[in-house]
């Protein structure tokens, strides 16, 4: 019997993890060992920051439509605004809404506008 050797699956596993750490400073490049440990930290932040992200988009969006709520009615506030979108049956969600505030300042007004007849 000859002796199997992993050499090919392991030059792969290697090749796989130094490509990933490529850019990293010093020996977290080119050492395995610390290349790996890199790579691992940094899909760990990868995957927490997918979630964060999210928030930090939201937190983004409420900040401009509050923004441009109080611009067009001085003594409307974010959370007013919402409420009366509510009653006023406007289903906009706030991605479309911070969008319509900084591109569309016009339809955003009659928003506005619609929201506080409703209110």
């Amino acid at each position: 019997m000859s002796r199997v050797t992993s050499g090919k699956v392991t030059h792969a596993r290697h090749k796989k993890v130094l490509t990933a750490a490529k850019g990293y400073y010093s020996r977290r490049s080119t050492n395995f060992k610390t290349a790996r440990q890199a790579v691992d930290k940094a899909n760990q932040y990868a995957t927490r920051d997918r979630k964060n992200r999210k928030r930090t988009f939201r937190a983004l969006w409420i900040q401009r439509i509050n923004a441009a709520v109080r611009a067009h009615d001085a003594d409307m506030t974010y959370s007013r605004f919402i409420a009366a979108l509510g009653k006023a049956g406007i289903e906009v969600d706030r991605k479309v809404l911070a969008d319509l505030a900084v591109h569309e300042p016009e339809a955003f007004a009659a928003i506005v506008a619609q929201a506080k007849a409703a209110a």
